[in-house]
């Protein structure tokens, strides 16, 4: 039972669900969706690879890969302060790795609880490459 509960508590910070004091916002589906509906002040960032990519994303979402090398600069050197980031991965994880990072540098960032994945269950538009 024990082992359980560490292992819970493990992939629920991994998820993003840190201490309160988070840098960063998650929100479930329908609140990122309302969120980059209605806002000119929010870019929409898709940290997953290319391929990903191809296969499933949200229209108008920017990628910069998570797992590049150049991640950080490519970020710093292409998302603006003055906007919140709205930031998604296939299933969160990724997304709250790279939000924690954003928030340290300043950005003002939300991310989306489940990813693609959970955006595709709930039956929001997902357009591809194929």
């Amino acid at each position: 039972m024990l082992v359980l509960a560490i292992v819970l508590g493990v992939a629920w910070a991994l998820r993003g669900h840190n201490a309160p004091n988070s840098d960063y916002k998650t929100v479930g589906v329908e609140e990122f969706n309302d969120l980059i509906s209605n806002s000119d002040s929010v870019v929409l960032l898709d940290v997953r690879t290319a391929s990903e990519y191809k296969e499933a994303y949200l229209k108008g979402a920017l990628l910069i890969d998570f797992k590049a090398d150049t991640f950080m600069t490519a970020a710093l050197n292409q998302l603006p302060k003055d906007k919140t980031i709205a930031i998604f991965c296939r299933s969160g994880i990724r997304s709250a790795s790279a939000a924690e990072l954003l928030a340290k540098e300043g950005y003002k960032v939300v991310n989306l609880e489940g990813g693609t994945d959970a955006w595709i269950e709930a039956g929001k538009p997902i357009l591809s490459l194929k």
